[in-house]
């Protein structure tokens, strides 16, 4: 089970020291070791707009970290698909800037290379965003090629191994069997279930007239068919082939062309060819993907933390900010425990009855918040601090 991600950001003030370190202690103690994992989470100072801007900005934020989840999930599907599903071979190749996913996320800082904080918030998104489309296409493309390339290359495969209803003849029908070059004869393959062998040999003379008189020849047989040639004159070779398709007896269309083992042996393997270095650019693309995709979903969460806590606290920017980690189950227990400590920040503004649930004025409340993108990442009740929970697939 995946581990679950949690980031709050507190005011600075409401600690008994200014000190982040010693905040983050505190609110360690309060989440408890057994529950969680705490660590910093450091969020620059960006350029603050107006309110409306920001207000623009929660609610642009929160709909590009639900497209990041899903971009995030689509590539991680695709590295399932190129490795076979072996859950443990994909996990190896989900690395973020080369190091492993939980060590990227323990250790984030914002990349002020490539984001710079000095630029509005606004283009930082439309930045974030393109990227992400970016990401999107590239590995959507790649896979599809792939999937289309393996499932060629799957075609060939079953005509060399499949059964004699299906598999290529080219191997099996030895072309001195075949009448060729008569004006009024041709021969004509049919597969019959083993099962329905002995009435085929009864009965095929008299499917249709002028069939040629013992002129059936067994040409191969697998567990579940055999395959016959029999001959006929061409003005009733239609009916015959009729009469077999109505007694579940299969024609199979096959025409000797020299050198036609060999063709097919040649396009087996460049086929095959292609669908290896196929792989190889999918997989390339896949963990490209992968890093790209976690690392623009962390800088979109580092965004809607600084913007929620500009709305939430106000000025000056004095705030502390972590990132949990925790497990689904104990998830619950962390945020019982913040609400427990912290609710107190949301004043009067929403008051909760005795199980402390939100109430139902105040429930409407919560629904406007959450559809301005503040409250949390996932979560349809308000919380009275920065809140956002995320888990990677």
């Amino acid at each position: 089970m995946p581990d679950k991600y949690i980031l709050v950001s507190l005011p600075l003030g409401i600690f008994d020291s200014d000190n982040t370190d010693e905040a983050l202690s505190t609110l360690s103690t309060v989440i408890s070791v057994d529950n969680a994992t705490t660590r910093p989470f450091p969020v620059p100072d960006f350029k603050i707009g107006t309110l409306d801007t920001l207000v623009q900005q929660a609610d642009d934020l929160a709909k590009l970290e639900a497209a990041c989840e899903s971009v995030v999930t689509k590539v991680a599907e695709a590295l399932q698909n190129v490795m076979g599903g072996d859950e443990e071979k994909v996990n190896q190749q989900k690395m973020v800037n080369d190091k492993p996913t939980d060590q990227y996320l323990n250790r984030f800082s914002w990349n002020k290379v490539r984001y710079r904080a000095d630029k509005p918030i606004g283009e930082l998104v439309d930045i974030l965003r393109k990227e992400l489309i970016t990401i999107d296409n590239d590995v959507k493309g790649k896979l599809n090629q792939h999937k289309a390339i393996k499932n060629d290359l799957t075609a060939l495969q079953r005509k060399q191994t499949g059964n004699l209803s299906t598999k290529s003849l080219t191997h099996v029908v030895d072309p001195t069997l075949l009448v060729q070059g008569s004006e009024y004869l041709e021969t004509h393959l049919i597969v019959v279930p083993v099962s329905n062998k002995k009435d085929f040999l009864k009965s095929y003379e008299t499917l249709s007239p002028m069939v040629v008189p013992r002129s059936s020849v067994q040409v191969a047989q697998d567990e579940d068919f055999t395959l016959f040639a029999i001959t006929t004159f061409k003005k009733t070779s239609a009916e015959f082939l009729q009469k077999c398709r109505e007694r579940k007896w299969t024609p199979r269309h096959y025409k000797h062309i020299e050198g036609g083992r060999e063709e097919e042996q040649q396009e087996l393997n460049r086929v095959a060819q292609e669908e290896r270095k196929s792989w190889g650019e999918t997989l390339r693309i896949g963990r490209t993907g992968w890093s790209e995709s976690v690392m623009i979903w962390l800088h979109v969460l580092t965004l809607r933390v600084f913007v929620e806590a500009v709305l939430r606290y106000g000025l000056p920017l004095d705030y502390v900010s972590a990132l949990v980690k925790t497990t689904p189950k104990q998830a619950s227990k962390v945020r019982s425990a913040l609400d427990s400590e912290y609710s107190y920040l949301g004043g009067n503004a929403f008051d909760k009855d005795k199980r402390g649930r939100v109430t139902k004025d105040d429930a409407k409340l919560t629904s406007e918040l959450a559809a301005a993108g503040i409250g949390g990442a996932e979560n349809s009740e308000y919380t009275a601090y920065v809140y956002y929970e995320f888990v990677l697939p």
